[in-house]
């Protein structure tokens, strides 16, 4: 894995304890912001800004040992083809660049696409009937044979349906992982977790530390990060307290759009509600979610306006 002495600046203010990881992310889209934040000087002035002046008093004179642990946590990488990604970076995904909470850092195998921000996440319970999941993978091969790109996270239930639709309509999809990218979770979406990476039909990608494990808080983060790199998030199956109603929640923060299925309003109130009074779009075909994205090249340029208004700022 090449790493630059730039990203390996980012990545040791992400060891600093105390430090927001997506003030962080944030701040590092700032000229200079990288720096500012290593001298205890964030443009921010809100709590998180608070918190990490104090926790960054005095890191400056121990930036080389925070570089160095971070420098270690790459060395536990087991995977041969991954690249990191900063939010610096070029190749970090515009759609998640957007949101106010992106993950300083991307882990990646596979490939990220210029066309991948005309993107929806397909999320369901992990407990899915057997129409659940048909619909799952249906919803899946019509949006690629739009020309969609598939978003999910690799859970069991409606999140494999989709993955697995994707890929055999020779479409493309992103997982986004809730572990660290050395391991396989669930351990039997192993064979589907090779195919995504090394198929050129999409990317596995994870926020996390290579060999951190799957926790109580990285699932929810998870969801924030598969929300924000996709434009919209469409739910196929879900109880009131699922993850995708997370993630539904979430996208609306984001400002994204959120598609819930007719069957699945029909039957949760948690949905319906959301359709009535939160601005969930309640949908009868693909069709419908289709057309409601943008082209990614109005992401794009959404984003080079955003770093045109951070530099006219600063």
């Amino acid at each position: 894995m090449r790493v630059t002495d730039r990203q390996l600046r980012l990545l040791g203010l992400c060891k600093v304890p105390g430090v927001n990881w997506y003030l962080i992310a944030r701040e590092a889209q700032r000229p200079d912001g990288v720096s500012r934040l290593w001298k205890g000087a964030p443009v921010e002035t809100g709590r998180d800004a608070v918190k990490a002046v104090a926790a960054l008093a005095g890191a400056a004179e121990r930036e080389s040992d925070y570089v160095a642990a971070a420098q270690d946590e790459l060395i536990k990488n087991e995977q041969h083809d991954v690249r990191l990604v900063t939010i610096e970076d070029e190749g970090y995904p515009a759609t998640l660049r957007l949101v106010v909470n992106p993950p300083p850092f991307l882990f990646v195998r596979g490939s990220l696409h210029d066309s991948d921000p005309r993107s929806v996440a397909v999320v369901g319970t992990r407990s899915a009937t057997e129409e659940g999941l048909r619909r799952a993978g249906r919803m899946a091969r019509e949006l690629v044979a739009r020309g969609v790109t598939v978003v999910s996270g690799l859970a069991r239930g409606i999140d494999t349906a989709a993955h697995t639709a994707a890929l055999a309509a020779g479409g493309r999809t992103i997982a986004v992982l809730g572990t660290g990218i050395n391991h396989y979770f669930p351990a039997e979406n192993r064979v589907l977790t090779d195919r995504i990476a090394r198929d050129g039909r999409g990317a596995v990608v994870s926020q996390f530390w290579p060999d951190s494990r799957g926790a109580t808080w990285t699932f929810p983060r998870r969801n924030i990060t598969m929300s924000g790199i996709a434009q919209g998030t469409v739910v196929i199956e879900a109880g009131r307290t699922s993850g995708a109603k997370m993630q539904a929640r979430i996208a609306l923060e984001h400002g994204k759009k959120v598609f819930l299925i007719k069957s699945l309003t029909e039957q949760q109130d948690w949905a319906r509600d959301y359709a009535a009074t939160r601005g969930a779009l309640q949908v009868d075909s693909v069709a419908e979610v289709a057309e409601a994205l943008a082209p990614a090249a109005r992401i794009h340029a959404a984003d080079e306006r955003r770093a045109q208004l951070v530099l006219d700022f600063v």
